[in-house]
């Protein structure tokens, strides 16, 4: 079973990615702060992430950055309010493998999950 972790600071968002991809077979836990998500990352390894950039307290760029030094092949998906492009090459040299833009769809979440768990199969 692949896990999938969501971690924003508003529980909604999580909320909303658990109600998305719950159904569809994955196990999806669940991360309000950055310090909760890097323990969940240790202890459930967690293959695919969503990570809202702009958090309380860590941000999300400090959490990546942590996340790929514990497991560096998890595939983690930035969230994001603003469409910001120096933020997002930043996220993209500490590793992140792909973006949403708040509000988001969830077709296209589902989209992004199987492309991302396709190259975890391939071994990309």
């Amino acid at each position: 079973m692949i896990k999938i972790l969501a971690v924003d600071d508003e529980p909604g968002i999580c909320n909303i990615l658990k109600k998305i991809f719950s159904p569809l077979g994955f196990t999806v836990l669940t991360a309000t702060n950055g310090a909760d998500a890097l323990e969940i990352v240790k202890k459930e390894k967690p293959k695919v992430i969503f990570l809202d950039i702009r958090m309380l307290g860590m941000s999300g760029l400090d959490v990546l950055a942590e996340i790929k030094k514990i497991d560096a092949s998890a595939k983690v998906i930035m969230v994001t309010v603003l469409d910001d492009e120096k933020t997002k090459a930043e996220a993209r040299r500490l590793g992140a493998d792909d973006f949403v833009t708040k509000p988001f769809r969830s077709d296209h979440l589902e989209e992004l999950v199987r492309q991302e768990v396709n190259k975890l199969i391939k071994g990309e």
